[in-house]
């Protein structure tokens, strides 16, 4: 297992560093400077605000610098915008953000998911599995967009008008555990509704083959609940896909929900990528794409290993 973790991790390494350079040179595409200076900047000014922001060395000195910032993890670099605050600053303010509202949203939607999917499965070309599919594909066939704004129109001001003072915010953040649910309960409730349709159809597909299976056969034969066969069984049995799933939404919870940061004013990772990327602020853009693409390649690391752990039918060999 130690050697397969190692062996994957430095086939990666050199993905990894391709994904940076990348994204360097795709940044500098266009003058960064230009973003940043008056209309009646000279040559002179130009020059001077290059050495400033650290442009002036070579694309290969600049990723060196960046390199090493990530794998030393000191993200004391300024920000453009916000001079005196660091980079550091920022991820330590959005990343807690992001996860309050993506971590439950998940978990939410991972079990929620798997239980009506487990069910519709049983139940399969029955009223109740009908209906349950047809409100799985009503809750993916709707824009994201949609579902936020009728979500704030009924979860915020028709209820503030029903109840006479306001139970969901629409805008803003305050930190602490006693304002989660006036700021986030609302978007992590959006955020459910739209990913279970995906998971639930994805889900249904996975526990519909395993019921076919020989074991489910041979538990029904010695008498084994329904619930049993299908939280015990036939559960274990699909979790190959299912750690698949969550396995690759694992790295947005860092990254967040860049459309329900947004149209919610929450200054997570996601509200805060997207802010820097319209105003040209380099420093976070690298940072924090850096990170995305750190997260990713470890997260397919993981699943793998996981893998193992879950079905001894696999063979990391």
């Amino acid at each position: 297992m130690f050697a397969f973790t190692i062996r994957k991790i430095i086939y990666n390494i050199p993905i990894y560093l391709a994904v940076v350079l990348l994204m360097m040179a795709l940044l500098r595409i266009r003058d960064p400077v230009a973003g940043q200076m008056g209309k009646n900047a000279t040559a002179a000014d130009f020059a001077a605000k290059r050495v400033e922001l650290g442009l002036n060395e070579p694309l290969l000195s600049q990723y060196v610098s960046l390199l090493g910032s990530i794998f030393t993890f000191d993200f004391s670099r300024e920000i453009w915008l916000e001079p005196g605050v660091s980079v550091g600053e920022k991820l330590a303010e959005s990343v807690p953000v992001s996860l309050a509202l993506t971590l439950p949203a998940l978990c939410l939607t991972t079990v929620l998911s798997i239980v009506i999917a487990m069910v519709s499965a049983f139940n399969r070309g029955r009223w109740l599995d009908r209906t349950l599919v047809f409100f799985a594909v009503l809750g993916m066939s709707i824009s994201f967009l949609v579902y936020i704004i009728f979500g704030q129109y009924l979860g915020a001001f028709k209820l503030q008008q029903l109840v006479g003072h306001p139970v969901f915010s629409i805008h803003g953040y305050e930190s602490g555990i006693q304002n989660w649910a006036f700021y986030l309960l609302l978007p992590v409730l959006i955020s459910v509704t739209v990913a279970m349709g995906y998971d639930t159809r994805f889900y249904r597909a996975v526990m519909v083959e395993e019921t076919e299976a020989d074991y489910i056969t041979t538990a029904r034969a010695k008498g084994a609940s329904q619930m049993k066969i299908m939280f015990v069984h036939m559960l274990r049995n699909a979790m190959i896909p299912i750690i698949t799933r969550i396995m690759i939404t694992l790295p947005f919870l860092v990254t967040g929900s860049i459309l329900l940061e947004q149209f919610f004013g929450i200054p997570g990772m996601g509200y805060t990528l997207l802010t820097a990327i319209q105003n040209g602020d380099f420093p976070v853009v690298e940072v924090f794409t850096a990170i995305f693409a750190g997260l990713f390649i470890v997260s397919l690391i993981a699943t793998d290993i996981l893998y193992a752990l879950f079905d001894p039918r696999v063979r990391l060999q």
